[in-house]
Formats: C-alpha cells, structure tokens, sequence
C-alpha cells in the first residue's frame, strides 16, 4: 500500500491497480493454459471504471439482473452471460436483446420464455442450470445445495425431452473454496449429468474458486476443466467475481471517538452494517494495517460503526500505540462484496470510490452526498 491516506476522504474504498492486474494475469493463465473462458460474475465486483482493463484479461462478464447485465454491456468487451431463479416478464425483452447466455432456473422458466429466445434477432444461447445435491459449503446461506434449494434442476426433476434449443449445463456449489472441491462436485456433476452433458455445446463451472488466494492449487484446477472438456468436447466457463478482486482493495476510515465500558471502544466513521455488510453476514473478521489480535498488541479496542445497530461491531483489535480521535485505520480485502452491498442504512453517508495506480498515484473517482441517500428514498 503506498499511497497517502492521511489527504483523502473518510471512509474511501481504494483498488490497487497493479493487485488487479496481478488477479487477472492469473486469471488469463488459467484461459491459455485450458482454453476455458472466464468471465467477471458482477455480483462481487461491479466497479465499472476498472471493466476496460478487466476486459483485457477476462471474456467478458455475467449477470445476477437485469442492470448487471446492462453494465456488463455497455462497460465491458466481450461476453454477457445471466442467471436469475426466475425472470421477470416486462424485463425478458430487454435481456434478450442485451444477452449472449440466459441461463435457466427451471424448465418451467425455459418453456416460458422459448418462443421469445427463438424470437430474437440475434443468437442467444440458453442454458439450464442444474443442483447437483452436492455441495462442501458449512453455511447453509451460501449453500446453493442445501434440501429445499431454490437453486437449480435435481437429477430427479430433469427433462430431457424439453433439451431442444439448450446449449448447455450450468452449476454453482462454491463458495471461496479450493480446487480440491471443484474437483470432488466435478466428479458428482459427471456421474450424475454426463449423459445431458455430452448433448451440450459448453458446460459452466459458476463461482465460488478462489483461483487468485495464495494457497490456491491451479493445477487441479487445470486437470479438472480438461477432464470434463475433452471427455465431452464442450467449452467451459468459469464465473469468479471474488477472485478477481481478490485482496486488491482497502476501506480507509477515521476513528471519531474514543470512550470506556467494560473495555477500550473506538468508534469508526465506517460501519459494518452499511460499509462492509460480509462482516457480520458471513461472518468474518477484516484484517487491519498494523494491527493484531486481541491482547497481540499492548492496546486492544473493540472498533464499532456509527449506526444504531447494536451489533454494529467490525471486532476487536490490538495496537502498539493508543488510538485516538483521528487516527486513521486500513481495512485490507475490501473490494469484493463491499461496494456492491453498501447501503446508506441511517443515512450513514456511502465511502468514496478511489483508484491507485503506481502512474498516477491515488485518484478520487466518485463521491457521495445527501441526495444519493435521499434519492433512494421517496
């Protein structure tokens, strides 16, 4: 981190642009090497300024709705893919005029929207996603696999007389995991649908690899993409969003007050609930610049947000130094799920939006005020 924290404005979310670039020569490593395609899934990461140079990387991107896939086309070359559990009907239209995949959630779903697809104008592929009832997540809301799923055809329930005009099969049962597990799903996936498989033209892996994390094995990865497409002669598709902004990003806050119960507490201009909701939905703990463990560091505080959330609390952390009103902390792996789920929850103010790049040093791209709380509203 080299840029000057102490002149911007608090709290700002700042990408790193030679982090980036390090995540998506990995990325493009993984395309060369196996000939799969890999796309930006927007959820995670849909910081548009930085789709130019994405799309150098990646073959485009993949969408939860209908404003994803609108930004993915109008900011980014290449590839625009969509998965919904349900689409709307005054927004089919739309999408299939700005799609290259529609990915289906039910066959019922497929059925529907068949006479529109075939309607179009320009060649769409559609697909069908799949559950494989197989799925390594310990967190049951992440676990698209879970009994109850809204996620996804079973084997039971699938219709292979309805295949004509699907192109291909897409599942996601990962969730920042290792290629261990896609390698284990991959092999569920192929017993139980290789024989639909063999009918497709490619074969979509989802999310959820966290190729660029340090200790990722890319090997197996490899090994597993080339198993499936030259058992099946089909093009795959990988769909990460954390992995490309993986640990490229910080959320820089001021601490505003400093007071006692029980313990040390430092109140942050920064909130958990508006600023940085995976802290408590996954849950985690953030690491920050500087700072340790509790009881690590002589000075331990317990930082909390300035909402009325009760559990507002990022989580406790300890220093060499006292902290005191003004002082200014570095939350590290804050690009992914951050911008994209803030809120303005007590018309807590949104953080800035920066960029730093070794070229240009850091630069302020968007800021927000009243009237983006406001217009939220009615």
């Amino acid at each position: 981190m080299n840029f000057d924290i102490i002149k911007l404005p608090t709290p700002v979310y700042i990408v790193d642009e030679s982090l980036l670039k390090k995540n998506l020569e990995i990325l493009k490593q993984v395309s060369v090497q196996t000939g799969c395609k890999i796309l930006l899934a927007q959820k995670a990461f849909s910081m548009f300024s930085e789709y130019p140079l994405i799309g150098e990387y990646l073959q485009g991107t993949t969408a939860s709705s209908l404003y994803e896939a609108r930004l993915g086309r109008e900011e980014m070359k290449g590839e625009v893919h969509i998965f919904s559990p349900a689409y709307r009907e005054d927004e089919i239209q739309e999408i299939i005029s700005l799609c290259d995949h529609i990915v289906f959630n039910s066959f019922a779903q497929w059925k529907k929207y068949k006479p529109a697809v075939k309607a179009s104008k320009r060649p769409i592929e559609c697909g069908i996603r799949i559950n494989p009832e197989y799925s390594e997540i310990e967190t049951n809301i992440y676990n698209p696999c879970i009994p109850g799923s809204r996620f996804g055809v079973t084997l039971s329930l699938f219709e292979p007389e309805v295949l004509e005009g699907i192109n291909g099969l897409h599942f996601h049962t990962m969730c920042e995991q290792n290629s261990d597990v896609l390698r284990r799903t991959v092999k569920v996936v192929d017993e139980k649908f290789g024989k639909f498989i063999r009918k497709m033209k490619w074969i979509n892996f989802g999310g959820g690899h966290l190729i660029t994390r340090p200790d990722y094995d890319i090997e197996t990865l490899i090994r597993t993409l080339l198993f499936i497409k030259e058992k099946y002669g089909v093009d795959v598709y990988l769909e990460p969003g954390e992995a490309v902004a993986l640990n490229t990003g910080y959320l820089v806050t001021k601490v505003l007050d400093i007071f006692v119960n029980g313990m040390d507490i430092a109140i942050l201009d920064a909130s958990a609930v508006c600023h940085m909701p995976d802290v408590l939905e996954m849950p985690y703990r953030p690491e920050i610049i500087g700072a340790g463990k509790p009881g690590e560091y002589p000075f331990t505080y317990r930082l909390g947000g300035p909402t009325c959330l009760a559990g507002d609390i990022i989580g406790d952390y300890s220093f060499n130094e006292p902290l005191k009103a003004g002082d200014t902390l570095v939350f590290c792996d804050m690009a992914h799920y951050t911008m994209v789920k803030n809120n303005t929850f007590n018309g807590i103010g949104l953080p800035s939006i920066a960029v730093y790049s070794h070229e240009e040093g850091t630069r302020i791209l968007k800021q927000f005020g009243y009237e983006d709380f406001k217009m939220r509203l009615s």
